[in-house]
């Protein structure tokens, strides 16, 4: 493992851990943000942690998070996208889907992404064009005669509101987008699609994806990347669709259409 991801892994493990300890607490203490998603006192302390270990090991990249610095002023220089806890309502409520999404993105485009779910004990692991991993074991999305015969649509809840959806697997709904990038990638999952996602939602999981030889793609609108600077990220959504292979994608664009 080369040294930018050893790093990147070892932090995503250490916030994971830090993570476990607030989700072993009761009475965690959420909060609503303008957007109407939650917050929780964990989110914060993960973000800190995770904003000052690559300040000290990087000094000269950039950070875009969810937390904290939604803005960058140029990407001449690599910019690390983070999610300190993504699946925050899942966290709160005491589910075990969530976890730390970190990637490191150069010329505007992921280059190296973690994934790290600690309660499930998954990990996943991406650099461009070397290829993904899961706990250490490469990563390939099955092909159609090695996948499980019942592989599920994966979506987020705002889906059945904003779109009709027509499609012929079973539903399911994990409650973290970066998670249903690994369900797609490790073969759970034939499609799936989120409709809000930010870019720190899916900076780590686009590559591991990509990596794993699955399909990703926006629905509507401009790509995520590159990145674009002086772009207050916050504001921005990336509607999403995840599949096991192009014919997957297709049955995705023909079966979810907005509604009105």
């Amino acid at each position: 493992m080369d040294s930018d991801l050893e790093f990147t892994t070892q932090l995503a493990k250490e916030t994971g851990q830090l993570l476990k300890d607030y989700f072993a607490k009761s009475g965690i203490q959420t909060a609503i943000k303008a957007d109407h998603t939650v917050v929780t006192e964990a989110d914060l302390a993960a973000d800190e942690k995770i904003r000052t270990a690559i300040q000290a090991a990087y000094p000269d990249d950039h950070l875009l998070t969810e937390e904290s610095d939604t803005l960058v002023a140029d990407i001449d220089r690599p910019v690390w996208v983070v999610d300190p806890l993504d699946g925050t309502t899942n966290f709160s409520l005491g589910l075990p889907i969530w976890g730390v999404s970190i990637a490191r993105l150069v010329n505007g485009s992921p280059d190296l992404g973690v994934l790290y779910f600690p309660v499930v004990g998954e990990l996943y692991t991406a650099r461009r064009g070397h290829g993904a991993a899961m706990n250490g074991k490469p990563l390939h999305t099955p092909k159609p005669d090695q996948r499980p015969p019942y592989s599920f649509f994966a979506c987020c809840s705002r889906t059945q509101r904003r779109y009709d959806v027509s499609l012929r697997y079973k539903t399911r709904i994990l409650g973290a987008a970066a998670y249903d990038f690994c369900a797609v990638a490790r073969g759970a999952a034939i499609i799936a699609f989120q409709s809000t996602p930010k870019i720190w939602d899916l900076s780590a999981g686009w590559l591991i994806l990509q990596e794993a030889g699955a399909e990703v793609e926006v629905f509507t609108g401009p790509p995520p990347f590159p990145i674009q600077p002086e772009t207050e990220y916050k504001s921005i959504n990336f509607p999403t669709i995840m599949a096991a292979d192009p014919q997957a994608a297709e049955k995705a664009r023909q079966g979810i259409k907005k509604k009105g």
